[in-house]
Order: structure tokens, then C-alpha cells, then sequence
């Protein structure tokens, strides 16, 4: 937010905080010195210079129009900031305005020291990336509001340092069109795709999974729900139109989703050959693992969903003895990636 409209935001919360009585429109415009600069004639987006005393008239319906806008609009973002703005009308007949403070005023807020901590780990999680503003002032609200100086958040939890990384540019834009449910367009590479493809999205939500974001939403060039990896997206996120055309599920199995990707729920099982001393995390994986000789040994990995996409990341280092379908999913992809 521009620290000019911040400053008459403010200025427009406390006049309507501090009266005993609603003030209308004219008295809010000469008290609060943004709007008179908005109501001076020439100021208005609809005054135009003008020659002589014709002109005059113009300009000033052209400045009470810019107020108006300016009034209306400031007004919607306090309301959307959650002040509670009354509209009365006084015995004049003209319509006044007033925050009256016991509609405006909070519970006191009590936390013990586990609650504290609870919060104060939870705000540093962001410190790394560009919410990290927006955590450390939630926490400062916190303090003023109640949370006790003498309770450190962070006490008993010195090992801790949760990190959420957020490197991908996609996230915020994404965030932002989840929160505002905005459709957005973007440019996505699949891991067998030797070139990214236009998705037409409808965001619903963001989550981290072992160190990567992902996106669950709803696809429209598919007609069907999709999970997008935000390291896989190029080029920038676009808005496009307005309103969704799927309904939003009530449960968003963002990590479910992943983890089948991942082989995690696994309901069969794979006979790969793989370089001695290569492939730690397939090794990880295997239930069983013999030695062949030559620099090769032989692994059987339970898997589920997605082995063939995480098996060419190895390269010439695995080979798929089984099962044949298998196989052909990650020659198919090998041959993807070398076309590209």
C-alpha cells in the first residue's frame, strides 16, 4: 500500500474512531487534509482546464466527484480491514458517518507460554521469504494486544528453526489468486514434456511438500482437478478472467496427491538394476538389494504412482528389468528429454 493512501486510511479511521457523533461527508473532506486536496478545483480526474469563468463550474464538480471516489473507496478498505463503520442519518437529513469503539474493540487476549512459542515459531517460519514483513507485524499486533514481553517464543525451542524456502516467483501471484479465487494463466513444463504447455487454472491451494510448492487446482483445458509443481512453471503467472467454474472441494489433498506421485503409496513392486555406488535414495527405497557384479546391483522398490518420472532423474544409472510397462514409461521419457 502507497504511504499516502496508508496515511489517509488512518487519518479517515481515527476521525471516525474520535467523533461522539456521526460527520457526514463535507465535514470528513475539510478535516482530513488528503481530501481537501482532492476537493480543490483542478484536483478532480474529471476537471479539465478551462478559459474564463465558464470553465469554473467544471472544475469543481469535477474535484467532488474525485472526493466521492476517493471517500467510497477508502472507506470499502477500512470495512474490509474489519473496521465496523455505521452509517446513521442526522437530523439535517444528510448521512453521517462514525466507528463507534465498542463495536471496534477486541477481546483481551491471553496466551500462556506454549501458545507463545506456538506463534512466535509460526511467524518465523515466513523470515525467509516475502512474507516474513507481514509474520514479524502479526506478532508484534500480538504483543501490543496482550502476549506477556517477559515470554520468549522462542525458549526450550533453540534447535528449532523451521524454514519454509519460497524461491519459486509463481508463489506470491498464486498465493494472492488462491486468496482472491482468481483464475490465472500460466506456462508448465511436465517432467516428460521437452517443452511447457498453457494452463488455464482455477487456484486452490498452496502447500509445501519435502521442500518443494505445489499447487492444487482445477484445470480447464482438462476439465479436471490437477496438482502443478511451482519449480515447473515458467515464464510469469497471468490473471485471467473472474469467477470459478468448478466448486472449490472442502479437503485439498495437495500432499496425498504428491506422495503417490512419489511411489509413497505403494501397491506394487519394481525390479531395477542400478550402478554400485549411485541412486542412495532408490537405495533408501528398496526392499531388497543384491549385489550383480560388473559395478550393477539389483533393487525391488514398492512403488505406486510417479517411479517412472522420479527413475529418469537417474539417468544411465538405473535400468527397469520390471515390470514391462514400466520400463516403457521411462524410455518414453528419456526420449522426451532428448528431443528437448
Amino acid at each position: 500500500m502507497a504511504i499516502a493512501k496508508a496515511e489517509r486510511l488512518m487519518n479517515l479511521a481515527l476521525c471516525l474512531l474520535g467523533a461522539r457523533r456521526p460527520l457526514s461527508k463535507r465535514e470528513l473532506r475539510d478535516s482530513i487534509e488528503a481530501y481537501v486536496e482532492a476537493a480543490r478545483p483542478g484536483r478532480g480526474e474529471a476537471a479539465r482546464p478551462g478559459r474564463g469563468e465558464a470553465a469554473r463550474p467544471e472544475k469543481a464538480a469535477g474535484s467532488d466527484d474525485s472526493f466521492n471516489r476517493m471517500f467510497e473507496r477508502d472507506k470499502d478498505d477500512l470495512r474490509e480491514l474489519g473496521l465496523v463503520i455505521e452509517t446513521v442519518e442526522n437530523i439535517d437529513g444528510e448521512i453521517g458517518y462514525l466507528a463507534r469503539r465498542d463495536s471496534n474493540r477486541l477481546p483481551p487476549i491471553t496466551l500462556d507460554a506454549e501458545e507463545a512459542a506456538a506463534l512466535g515459531l509460526a511467524a518465523k517460519v515466513w523470515q525467509q521469504a516475502r512474507l516474513a514483513g507481514a509474520a514479524s507485524g502479526a506478532l508484534q499486533k500480538l504483543r501490543a494486544a496482550g502476549l506477556p514481553e517477559e515470554v520468549d517464543p522462542y525458549e526450550g525451542h533453540a534447535a528449532l528453526e523451521p524454514r519454509i524456502p519460497v524461491h519459486e516467483a509463481a508463489f506470491e501471484p498464486l498465493m494472492l489468486a488462491c486468496r482472491d479465487r482468481r483464475p490465472v494463466l500460466f506456462d508448465y513444463r511436465k517432467a516428460s514434456a521437452a517443452h511447457p504447455e498453457p494452463r488455464h487454472v482455477e487456484p486452490w491451494a498452496l502447500e509445501c511438500w519435502r521442500g518443494h510448492w505445489y499447487l492444487a487446482g482445477f484445470d480447464r483445458g482438462r476439465g479436471a482437478e490437477r496438482v502443478f509443481r511451482l519449480s515447473r512453471i515458467t515464464g510469469k503467472v497471468r490473471s485471467r478472467g473472474t469467477g470459478f467454474t468448478a466448486p472449490v472441494p472442502d479437503v485439498v489433498t495437495v500432499r496425498e496427491t504428491v506422495a503417490g506421485w512419489a511411489g509413497e503409496t505403494a501397491d506394487r513392486s519394481a525390479l531395477i538394476r542400478l550402478r554400485s555406488g549411485a541412486g542412495y535414495p532408490l537405495r533408501a527405497k528398496a526392499a531388497k538389494v543384491r549385489e550383480l557384479g560388473d559395478g550393477w546391483d539389483e533393487l525391488e522398490i514398492p512403488y505406486g504412482h510417479g517411479l517412472d518420472a522420479w527413475l529418469v532423474e537417474f539417468g544411465p544409472d538405473v535400468v527397469v528389468v520390471e515390470p514391462a510397462e514400466l520400463r516403457a514409461d521411462v524410455v518414453d521419457r528419456l526420449r522426451a528429454v532428448a528431443k528437448g
